[in-house]
């Protein structure tokens, strides 16, 4: 016959903050996105252009690409966002979600664009770029 399994009340607990903590971090980085998105899109468009990471025609088209993207990661729902990031989950050991989402974006996505001629970055460079940028205007 085999024994009772009783859940732990602590470890519950303390799983129960984690995840809440988890969860309150993640949205605080989705409203300083919100806040910052149109500069965040620019920054990210001009370093990866001056990094010669993507090779563009126009400018401009990046920078209202990049924007779309921020502005459909505030509107996606959890799912939609862990199936974008899920090829690239590994890329680093622990990944900001945001960074990992605009990269998905740019190596997916963006080199389709009529104004991007080729990206040249691996996804490793390409992350580490937008990451430093994602991590410098939210935190």
């Amino acid at each position: 016959m085999g024994g009772d399994f009783h859940t732990n009340y602590r470890e519950e607990t303390l799983i129960s903050r984690l995840e809440s903590s988890r969860q309150s971090a993640w949205g605080r980085q989705l409203l300083q996105l919100g806040d910052c998105a149109d500069e965040l899109a620019q920054k990210l468009a001009m370093k990866l252009v001056e990094g010669k990471l993507i090779e563009t025609t126009n400018l401009r088209d990046v920078e209202e690409q990049l924007a779309g993207c921020l502005g459909e990661l505030l509107q996606a729902e959890d799912f939609d966002i862990q199936y974008a990031i899920a090829p690239l989950r590994n890329l680093v050991p622990r990944p900001n979600r945001v960074s990992l989402f605009v990269t998905a974006f740019v190596i997916e996505r963006l080199i389709n664009h009529r104004s991007v001629v080729d990206i040249y970055g691996t996804d490793e460079e390409i992350y580490n770029v937008v990451n430093q940028e994602v991590t410098r205007l939210i935190r």
